[in-house]
């Protein structure tokens, strides 16, 4: 199965916003708000939708940071998924940050990302975007587990 996502990173006065994940894949982790496109919307509105819908807040002026696959195998090389996510940063909103049934939002000092509580991906290319670098990555699981990645910068404006 191939899926399209986003994820939105809200970052205001040296912190980000991360979500504690309460349910489906990556529960317990932290990690950007996003999730699924639907069949028919751009991503951009379905950024703006899931930042609603997980957090209670509109994310203004976002910028595309780049494109992560990941590509999840089951057993010895079936491809189970693939999932093409694209990232966006924001440094304003409206609303207030709030609790819901599938997160937590809270607030992280970017120097203090628990990069030890995310997607062992997150480590390899979340540095980047938050310093302002456009990402490529591709990274391969096994059973969602990290098998291997690469992560490339890109130029902006090429």
């Amino acid at each position: 199965m191939i899926f399209i996502e986003t994820l939105v990173y809200v970052v205001r006065d040296g912190k980000v916003l991360l979500i504690r994940k309460k349910r489906g894949l990556g529960a317990g982790y932290y990690n950007g708000v996003g999730g699924k496109v639907e069949e028919g919307e751009d991503v951009v509105p379905a950024a703006i939708r899931e930042c609603r819908e997980e957090v209670g807040i509109e994310p203004r002026d976002l910028e595309w940071m780049g494109i992560l696959e990941f590509w999840n195998y089951e057993g010895n090389s079936r491809v189970e998924s693939v999932h093409f996510v694209h990232v966006f940063l924001a440094h304003d909103f409206s609303g207030v940050p709030r609790e819901s049934e599938e997160a937590k939002p809270i607030w992280f000092s970017i120097n203090e990302v628990p990069y030890d509580n995310m997607w062992s991906d997150d480590m390899m290319w979340l540095p980047k975007v938050l310093g302002g670098k456009r990402v490529y990555a591709r990274f391969n699981f096994g059973n969602w587990k990290l098998i291997s990645g690469q992560v490339f910068e890109l130029i902006k404006g090429a």
